[in-house]
């Protein structure tokens, strides 16, 4: 067999390509950066500077201080040697280590690298010390010592469900799309255009991202103190009487004994919880959250899950744990201090009076860590040593499903006359840092929350991160996933930002034979092939096809059947890698990086302001842009004309050529147009500081939208691109002119009501077949709209859905409070990773098959998704379907293939497997279930349904899948109780409350504007999982006070309260954020010492309707600005400040997300729950 490849040598038939002049091979501390977002001037105006700018931290105004500086090139495979596919695997190629020197995204060496890029913070708290951490997070001991081929990889950022660009000056990472297909097919496109190979085949806690709960201790009594069993129908047990210690150890007691008393103490280091097993009946409840001196014990899914929460706990107040059998805990009636423990009662008593001292209830209903109870083939993924659990389909008949049971007004043995608010479910904020491991015992793990903070160790399955799946464990038939009412689809985020402790994706050449597949599906080498005959056969996990092994891939099998290579080479032990793509899929030459800006200068933009953002956007953000010779860009204005510019560095100025024929448009010297930055850099800074003044009197108010982006299209035809547009105003003339559909809906009343979602529908299909034009040459369009007015958003954005792009929404636009989004907007689209002429497919196992996908791209074939760009924030919904039946014990594999350039001009083919047990039992499926993809699910049906459908249609067909999931789980998985009891599986506790805050979204509002209700589609149509939540059900926090406030959980965010105008009080400043806007509410009441600390003024009435926050030299102004740069980063947005007030139409815009309330046009939330469980009560008649 042939030796390694030496480091350094270029793989076979390739050229080796020199690495930009700018790669870095320094990695970023991560203390390094932490700092610099410390320093960033966030809230500071921007302005237009003329001198170069350092590059700023991604989500902060300009201009501020560089934090970091690139060293200089490396040489070509820096440091080791590629995978290489003939030969032995490379020597020492471990799993896991500590970073290597390139960029962290991905391991190894690239053939030309992409700069490295800046670490993000660390986690809020240390992760040697966290407490659900059973090792170290990065073992050293497993290190990789042998470098494989570097990613161009993604950066890492700073803990939290969402990460935002480095800062300092380390580059972007490209991440971009292949050049070949995924298909069986030779594509059919312009002849050397399009990049496809001439032949080859084809938790619980859903709080805000940054504010989770540690999972609470999970003590079990031991087999000298059993608990006895009792049913649900025996009321509630009694609480214990007290946290056992060595010499006080729990009693146990019948269900006929009556209540032992109340807990008179809980437990210290040297009064340690006691174990016991899932068999000895329910455990006593938690009594703090452990530290290191009291970890957290661990538990195998054999035992059951462990009872959630019932209230915020605290040191004092300790989580109270019930299993479902027992029925719905009483809640507390108020917090229970030592002096004041909690009363206890049985379930025939009904419910107690709620809390009166409480600010917002005691939130009893307070989530458990996991999102889903641990049932058979799922064991808690950061539980380390466990045994492992059964298998996949073990009938789970000695613990029903995890259960909540909420007492119901006017039901029988309700008791009280109606529901606590105080006691339904809620989110749960929380900040410790979860391990999890995709598979353990061979067995898929259940991933954590999305909105958590997790690690992922990436053991066989795919990190969550890049894939999940509505349920963990796949229904063996059609009718099993139709009875539970739940649906089944895939979340895909190929380039999705990894966390900074999670091993890079490794990326392996096999030179230009390429990567292993499938002879008959096509599908890709991966951990879940079986090899047979000592290895010189494999057979395929997704079509069970039986395959020759390469010769020069043979490899003998160990005792255990598995390769004995397995652990050494990436694409065997790991769900996600990447591929070097070889030259047989490509047909043309990477593409080089083209930027092309296009600015509105009608008299509009010009006097609102909208030109002159975008010109100082676009001159701060050239200092980003990849260096070298494959980066190139252009400009373009235009109003009623199209106006280019030559940017040759010959002239002594740039030259302006206009076209002024709009309806027949054409490209001047097209060569001239587009230029390398390194070129034209002086004449296009220049040119950018001199746009506003040159027409600074412009009367012309026409616009010109789509013949400027055709025009454009025609310049970067032979290269493909970004075509990044600035529009202030409705487009009025040429090609694609639109016209004021809004005044006219607003005018024929009668017709606007009936048919209002026609005004969500493109006017006509003009820009839709010039988007799938601009697809099919690869030009990738993104729009920034800064207006004060209609645009026809609905029309608009057709074309960035149709190419991959992204529709920025700056309503009502103003120059002061606008212009820092946008340049932070702009900086982090041009600098996240991210990539070009991409195509994906997703294959998944015999018995299932794709049904459709939900995304912006363009498809021209049912298989394949062709994507011009594709960014790490981009998500693509997959709905699956049965075809066949699966057999019992069985494993479902999904592969999803992307094959794509990065910005650097390397091809790539990013390869995510994932593989899930099958069931036939219905409970499992409850069990197994994924809130928050589930309910994203929901959200992008919903958003898909808008534009075709009425509002009252989507809303009922909304609240129907909730009924039909929660009536399915009542009726076959929960146990025997009262009909006045609604009954709600433990993963999906929260589902009522996301669908009612779904239906009153602005999406879903008769009252919202046109353009305002189109932005919302356009942006469900991507956003990532972590952001769904949020961005229906907003996080609120109170600021007036958060000096007071203790960070007891290490988070600086303080907890989110429920949206309920209850907890708004007249005297408090309250901040509520979606991930897109951050609302600041100031009551008419507040402290005037408050005012001025936070606002610099001493009454409300002073407050500018213009808001821009300032940090002023006192603690509560800094606590403020530190907390609203901590939530942008972690949404990855700038987030746009705005200020309500009572009284005003800003502050019923606050109020209008409080969906806990009661509207003229919906339900208040308890309300909605007594209508689920009624409609539930009458489907079981």
């Amino acid at each position: 067999m042939a030796s390694p490849v030496p480091s350094g040598v270029p793989r076979p038939g390739g050229n080796p390509v020199p690495p930009p002049p700018n790669y870095n091979m320094q990695r970023t501390s991560a203390d390094s950066v932490a700092a610099g977002m410390q320093n960033m001037q966030i809230n500071r105006q921007s302005s237009m500077p003329n001198q170069p700018v350092p590059r700023p931290t991604p989500f902060a105004p300009p201009p501020f201080a560089a934090t970091s500086t690139s060293s200089a090139p490396p040489a070509l495979y820096p440091g080791s040697a590629p995978v290489s596919r003939s030969g032995p695997p490379p020597v020492g190629f471990p799993r896991t280590g500590p970073p290597s020197t390139g960029p962290p995204y991905a391991a190894s060496v690239t053939p030309s690298g992409p700069p490295a890029l800046a670490s993000r913070p660390p986690p809020p708290t240390a992760l040697t010390s966290s407490p659900l951490m059973a090792g170290p997070v990065v073992p050293s001991s497993t290190a990789p010592t042998v470098q494989g081929p570097m990613s161009n990889g993604q950066p890492a950022f700073a803990s939290g469900p969402q990460r935002f660009p480095p800062s300092g000056s380390a580059q972007q990472p490209p991440v971009g799309p292949p050049s070949g297909g995924l298909s069986d097919r030779v594509p059919q496109a312009p002849p050397s255009i399009r990049p496809f190979p001439a032949s080859y085949a084809g938790s619980a806690s859903h709080g805000p991202p940054s504010q989770l709960v540690p999972p609470p201790p999970k003590p079990y009594p031991t087999a000298s103190q059993p608990l006895q069993p009792f049913s649900a129908g025996q009321g509630m047990p009694p609480p214990p009487t007290h946290y056992p210690t060595a010499s006080q150890p729990l009693r146990s007691f019948s269900a006929g004994q009556g209540m032992p008393p109340p807990p008179t103490h809980y437990p210290t280091a040297s009064q340690p919880l006691r174990s016991f097993s899932a068999a000895q009946g329910m455990p006593p409840p938690p009594t703090h959250y452990p530290t290191a001196s009291q970890p957290l014990q661990s538990f195998s899914a054999a035992q059951g899950m462990p009872p959630p929460p019932m209230h915020y706990p605290t040191a004092s107040q300790p989580l109270r744990s019930f299993s479902a059998a027992q029925g719905m805990p009483p809640p507390p009636t108020h917090y229970p201090t030592a002096s004041q423990p909690l009363q206890s009662f049985s379930a025939a008593q009904g419910m107690p009076t709620p809390p009166m001292e409480s600010p917002y209830g005691a939130q009893t209903w307070a989530m458990q860590q996991r999102q889903v109870t641990p049932g058979p083939g799922t064991q808690p993924p950061r539980m380390f040593g466990v045994a492992p659990p059964p298998p996949p389909n073990h009938p789970m008949t000695s613990m029903p499903p995890a259960t909540s049971h909420l007492p119901v007004a006017g039901a029988p043995a309700a008791g009280p006359s109606k529901i606590d608010p105080n006691q339904i479910p809620r989110p749960v904020p929380g900040s410790s840092v979860i391990i999890f491991e995709t598979r353990q015992g061979n067995q898929a793990s259940v991933p954590p929350p999305a909105t958590s903070n997790y690690i992922v160790k990436d053991t066989g399955n795919c990190s969550p991160r890049f894939m999940r799946c509505t349920i963990n464990q796949i229904p063996c038939t059609s009718d099993l996933l139709m009875t539970s009412g739940m649906q089944l689809a895939l979340m895909v985020q190929p380039l999705a930002l990894p966390h900074q402790s999670e091993d890079p994706i490794q990326v392996v050449d096999f030179g230009d034979s390429g990567p292993v597949r499938c002879s008959r599906c096509k599908g890709y080498i991966n951990p879940f092939m079986k090899f047979i005959d000592q290895g010189r056969h494999f057979i395929c996990n997704l079509c069970g096809f039986t395959d020759e092994t390469p010769r020069e891939y043979h490899c003998n099998l160990g005792p255990d059947g598995r390769r004995r290579d397995a652990d050494e080479r990436p694409e065997l032990c790991r769900g996600t890698v990447e591929f070097v793509a070889p030259k047989e899929y490509m047909v043309r030459d990477p593409m080089p990086a083209v930027f092309f800006f296009l600015i509105d200068v009608s008299m509009n933009a010009i006097q609102t302001g909208g030109t002159a953002a975008a010109c100082s956007a676009i001159n701060q953000v050239i200092g980003d842009l990849p260096e070298g010779p494959r980066t190139f860009v252009g400009i373009a204005t235009f109003d009623s004309t199209i106006h280019f510019y030559n940017l040759k560095r010959v002239l002594q100025q740039p030259l302006m050529l206009i076209v002024p024929d709009v309806q027949d448009v054409y490209t001047p010297l097209q060569t001239d147009v587009i230029v390398q930055l390194s070129e034209c850099r002086q004449h296009l800074e220049q040119l950018l500081e001199n746009i506003p003044t040159m027409f600074h009197s412009n009367k012309v108010a026409d616009s010109a939208f789509g013949a400027a982006i055709k025009a454009a299209f025609l310049a970067m035809k032979s290269t493909g691109g970004k075509l990044l547009v600035f529009q202030s105003v409705l487009p009025s003339i040429g090609v694609g002119a639109l016209s004021a559909r809004e005044a006219e809906g607003r005018v024929n009343v009668s017709a606007g009501e009936k048919e209002a979602h026609k005004l969500l529908q493109p006017a006509d299909k003009t820009l839709k077949t010039m988007a799938i034009e601009f697809a099919e040459y690869q030009v990738c369009v993104d729009v920034f709209i800064t207006t004060q007015s209609y645009v026809d958003i609905a029309s608009i954005s057709v074309v960035p859905k149709n190419t991959g792009g992204q529709v920025y929404y700056y309503y009502p636009f103003s120059v002061l409070c606008d212009s820092a989004k946008l340049y932070n907007d702009l900086r982090w689209n041009v600098t996240r990773p991210q990539g070009f002429e991409a195509v994906m497919r997703v294959r998944c196992s015999q018995g299932l098959q794709v049904q459709d996908y939900s995304g912006n791209y363009c498809k021209r074939i049912p298989t394949d998704v062709d994507l011009p760009g594709i960014d790490c924030d981009k998500t693509i919904m997959v709905t699956l379907k049965h075809d066949d039946k699966f057999q019992d014990g069985a494993e479902c594999g999904f592969q999803c293939a992307l094959l794509y350039t990065t910005m650097y001009g390397q091809r790539r083919i990013r390869v995510t497997t994932l593989s899930l047990p099958c069931t036939t039992v219905l409970s499992n499926l409850f069990r197994s279930a994924d809130l928050d993809t589930q309910f994203a699910c929901f959200l992008k049906q919903a958003a898909s349904e808008t534009p075709i459908s009425s509002i009252p249609q989507i809303r009922e067909q909304m609240t129907n899948f909730c009924i039909n999931i929660l009536y399915s789980y009542r009726k076959y998985c929960a146990t025997v109780s009262s009909s006045g009891q609604l009954i709600l599986p433990e993963a999906l506790k929260l589902l009522p409350l996301y669908i009612l805050a779904l239906v009153k979204s602005i999406g879903l509002r008769t009252d919202g504007r046109i353009d305002d209700r189109s932005y919302w589609i356009s942006r469900v149509s991507t956003i990532s999982i972590p952001l769904v939540v949020p961005f229906v059900y907003p996080s609120l926090i109170a600021i007036h006070d958060l000096v007071s406030k203790q960070e007891t959980d290490g988070s600086l965010i303080p907890p989110s309260k429920p949206l309920s105008s209850d907890n708004i009080t007249d005297d408090g400043i309250f901040l509520l954020e979606n991930g897109e806007d951050c609302l600041i509410y100031v009551g008419n009441s507040v402290n005037s010492d408050i005012l001025q600390q936070i606002f610099g003024i001493s009454s409300i009435n002073e407050i500018p309707t213009q808001f821009v926050l300032q940090q002023y030299d006192n603690p509560l102004s800094k606590k403020l600005n530190e907390v609203v740069n901590e939530i942008r980063r972690q949404r990855c947005s700038y987030l746009r400040l705005r200020l309500c007030k009572k009284g005003d139409p800003s502050g019923m815009l606050f109020f209008s997300y409080m969906v806990e309330d009661k509207t003229p046009s919906g339900l208040s939330y308890v309300e909605f729950l007594v209508h689920t469980h009624r409609q539930i009560q009458t489907k079981m008649v």
